[in-house]
């Protein structure tokens, strides 16, 4: 590599902010603001809701909102997303401050913030379109459960066991909530936080109909906060939140808790990186601000995260619903998102007091309205209608996400439609007996010419070269080609039809070549492409040939060498006479072995 290519290969100026990011004309900036103004309110809601979920706290919510909002809009890649607490990290963070305590938020923020810079630097951002998008649905409607079924608790009026699964959880509180009824009619302890979960999910539902243009959640929350004060319900509130935002801080860690810390990081990294690139490529797809850059989408998203973890906050990804209501408000560049993040700010310093009144299940209510938008019955039913393959993937994701783990739910479902997409391939790769081209000439019959089309990797290799290997057993087809009864002494290998040959594949095809010479049947090969030569000198393919010369680029010098071939034994076999219009042949056919090769 020239010192050239080297320089320009860890050339970041790509990933910096630029003054072109920014359109500061009049009617644009009004665009921007008023957006930013919208998910702002949109956001306060949801990130208070995202904190609590996950165990941080709703303070760690808003720090999230407001810096890692504000670092993600500068330095990100996409023009209209907006950054901050998502219900998938919250639910990844969950089990990972139950289990390592809320100490551990700071460092899992960080070491995963920094994981996701380095992929950025590394220029992984395009790896994210190598996610079947089955995958990504299955793991969207797990999602969407798990924020679900983690409200449900709270919904009848009792604290969610830390570290328990979601399922469980939800129904042990529902057993435990009926279990608690008065018989005598007096009032149920949960009857309040369930009857405020009713009006937040009734006013989110009904009011976008009614007045489209209103903040629904901001609204529902505000409705029965007023609600809860008027009529001194007993029910949990969010409680004192900072009225500043903390400062920057780095956690002091052990080498032991770092190591333990390390593999939820990557964890969350993971996490940031896929829900943030899929937030910017949905948002590219929306709005007419143009194509978003994934490297510097992964860049800011990690710095974002680290400095959110500075300032006491959590893990922050692209979030798709605030974005759609960021393009759906008119956003044009990044500074809607720079202001939503300002409006959060506003609050924090202005407004803690009443926020912090607000009923506990207000949240939930909104977060289980929020779970519900989140699928798509559509979707779902374009995924389970398409192919068997991608339907198993996609139930087999969501399953795994709400049962298990988010991580190796994504993985599990990647290999699965793995398998299905190499079943589908070895599936299209095949292998045809062709009749020998133009007029037909004694000795044709014992002459076979296939054609291997295709891909033939490891998948495939053996069911298709089992066929063609069956061809010299006593001189009679295998494997559903029909052969002639005369014995085959030659056998052409078409190869220009492959798409693709990994190592398997050509190994494969080199104890094919030695299996058919070992029994006396001469293997000539035609059309290898350029790109697959180097392989199958490496794995031996034309190491086992006869003679290099049973090598051709075009087929009919291979048919002539074929039919030559098969003149010279049946002269030999009748004592030196040869066939008619086959004179006999002492030497090699075809081209020499330092003759260049082009497929056709």
């Amino acid at each position: 590599m020239t010192t050239r290519a080297l320089l320009s290969r860890f050339d970041v100026r790509d990933l910096l902010p630029a003054r072109t990011d920014y359109d500061l004309r009049p009617r644009t900036l009004r665009s921007d603001v008023f957006a930013g103004l919208t998910v702002g309110v949109v956001a306060l809601p949801l990130a208070l809701a995202f904190g609590v979920s996950s165990g941080v706290g709703p303070a760690a919510g808003l720090v999230t909102a407001v810096v890692a909002g504000i670092f993600a809009a500068v330095l990100g890649g996409s023009n209209v997303q907006v950054s901050g607490p998502t219900g998938a990290m919250a639910v990844v963070l969950a089990p990972i401050v139950a289990q390592h305590g809320l100490g551990s938020v700071a460092v899992v923020t960080l070491l995963g913030g920094a994981l996701v810079l380095a992929c950025g630097l590394l220029r992984l951002g395009r790896v994210v379109t190598y996610i079947p998008w089955p995958v990504v649905e299955g793991f969207t409607l797990g999602i969407a459960c798990i924020i679900f079924l983690q409200q449900v608790p709270a919904a009848v009026g009792l604290r969610a066991e830390a570290g328990v699964n979601p399922l469980v959880g939800g129904l042990h509180a529902v057993t435990e909530a009926i279990g608690n009824a008065v018989p005598d009619g007096a009032p149920v302890a949960w009857a309040w936080t369930l009857a405020f979960v009713a009006v937040v999910a009734a006013v989110m539902v009904l009011l976008p109909r009614l007045a489209p243009a209103v903040p629904a959640s901001l609204v529902a929350v505000a409705l029965v906060t007023v609600l809860a004060e008027v009529l001194h319900a007993p029910v949990p509130r969010i409680g004192d939140l900072p009225d500043s935002l903390p400062l920057p801080l780095v956690p002091g860690v052990s080498p032991g808790a770092l190591r333990d810390l390390v593999g939820a990081a990557v964890a969350i990294a993971a996490l940031a990186a896929i829900e943030s690139l899929l937030s910017a490529r949905v948002a590219a797809t929306m709005a007419d601000t143009g194509p978003y850059h994934p490297d510097r989408e992964l860049v800011g998203q990690g710095l974002a995260s680290i400095a959110s973890g500075l300032f006491g906050g959590m893990p922050a990804t692209g979030a798709i619903a605030r974005t759609a209501v960021n393009v759906r408000a008119g956003a044009r560049t990044r500074l809607s998102a720079v202001v939503h993040a300002l409006v959060i700010l506003a609050v924090i310093y202005l407004a803690t007091g009443p926020v912090g009144q607000i009923p506990m299940a207000a949240l939930s209510g909104v977060l289980m309205v929020t779970s519900f938008r989140m699928i798509s019955a559509a979707t779902i039913r374009a995924v389970l209608t398409s192919t068997r393959g991608d339907a198993v993937v996609f139930v087999v994701t969501a399953v795994i996400t709400v049962a298990f783990d988010l991580i190796e739910a994504v993985q599990i479902g990647l290999l699965v439609a793995a398998f299905f997409a190499l079943r589908s391939v070895a599936r299209a790769t095949s292998v045809h007996r062709e009749p020998l081209p133009g007029i037909a000439q004694p000795g044709d019959e014992r002459i076979a010419l296939f054609r291997l089309d295709g891909a033939l990797f490891f998948g495939a290799s053996d069911r298709i070269l089992g066929e063609v290997s069956g061809v010299a057993h006593d001189g009679l087809g295998r494997a559903s080609i029909d052969l002639p009864d005369a014995p085959v002494e030659v056998v052409i290998l078409r190869l220009s039809h492959l798409r693709v040959v990994d190592a398997t594949g050509a190994r494969a095809l080199a104890e094919l070549v030695t299996e058919l010479e070992r029994r006396g049947v001469t293997v000539l090969v035609k059309g290898i492409r350029p790109q697959d030569r180097k392989l199958m000198t490496a794995v031996g393919v034309l190491a086992e040939l006869r003679h290099e010369s049973h090598q051709f680029a075009e087929l009919e010098p291979a048919i002539e060498h074929a039919r030559s071939h098969v003149a010279r034994a049946a002269a030999a076999r009748t004592g030196g006479a040869t066939d008619v219009g086959h004179p006999a042949v002492t030497g090699p056919v075809g081209p020499s072995s330092d003759q260049p090769f082009a497929s056709a």
